[in-house]
């Protein structure tokens, strides 16, 4: 009973990690650019890091999609 339990607890961390990649990475890469704004003074960093953090998070959601869609 104990090792289904331990599949679900991993199975569910798995899928929140999942669910959160793409809105981290891009609040991550709208926050870096914002703060580079503000930083050197200029208006166009942010949506700069903003496309850069949700290619990020594409990516990695892509990455992690396959890698669990060839582990079963």
């Amino acid at each position: 009973m104990k090792e289904k339990n331990d599949g679900f607890i991993a199975a569910a961390l798995r899928y929140t990690m999942i669910a959160t990649t793409l809105p981290v990475a891009t609040f991550a890469g709208y926050f870096i650019g914002n703060w580079l704004d503000e930083w050197r003074g200029t208006h166009y960093l942010k949506m700069v890091f903003l496309i850069l953090g949700i290619v990020g998070g594409f990516t990695q959601l892509i990455r992690e999609l396959m890698r669990n869609s060839s582990s079963k």
